[in-house]
């Protein structure tokens, strides 16, 4: 393998600085104001799901004060016959994640972080996935946790990836690598648009 350039080693530095600013603020935000911003996403998100109109949707479990989803889920998920909400299980380090099928109350594990996760059930491919950001910039590039795990799952998927969270974690650039994949739409308490070209 070759040795890892100046620029690169630079561009890694930055990029951890980048998402750990943005962690840190989200964590310290107050849970009232946080509950607040995540309606307001969710509202946005309404709208977004009636233009893309996804029969099988998979979301994540709210991580490290991420916007919790999980109510906004159950209430799209019984609006229509038919609609399945998933969610990712990683398998295997340094692998794509699968998901399975979500319903309330169902049986849960814990992964090596403590996400819980749908202990058994076939794997699925949704229609859109909800990608939580912490750092993001207009472009759709994002910084999730540093393990690739998103990257490598959409790489093999034919979904549309929609990127969810706060505007406090909106950059100019995340200094995206060659292997990371953007989100093609981006939605915070602000608004849903498209990533730009």
């Amino acid at each position: 393998m070759a040795p890892a350039s100046a620029l690169d080693v630079d561009s890694a530095a930055q990029r951890k600085r980048l998402r750990e600013a943005a962690l840190r603020a989200r964590q310290a935000m107050p849970e009232a104001q946080r509950a607040c911003l995540t309606l307001r996403l969710a509202a946005h998100l309404d709208g977004l799901m009636a233009l893309l109109q996804p029969r099988r949707l998979g979301f994540c479990w709210p991580y490290r004060a991420e916007p919790d989803l999980r109510q906004w889920v159950c209430g799209w998920r019984v609006a229509a016959p038919g609609r399945v909400a998933a969610l990712p299980v990683v398998l295997e380090r340094d692998a794509a994640m699968v998901f399975r099928a979500w319903e309330p109350d169902q049986p849960m594990v814990l992964d090596r972080h403590g996400i819980p996760h749908p202990a058994a059930g076939d794997s699925l491919i949704p229609d859109v996935v909800l990608v939580p950001l912490n750092a993001f910039d207009d472009c759709g590039f994002r910084l999730g946790y540093g393990g690739g795990y998103f990257d490598r799952t959409l790489a093999g998927m034919d979904t549309v990836a929609v990127g969810v969270g706060f505007e406090l974690g909106r950059v100019p650039s995340t200094l995206p690598q060659p292997h990371d994949k953007p989100m093609e739409w981006i939605v915070t308490e602000a608004g849903a648009a498209r990533a730009l070209p």
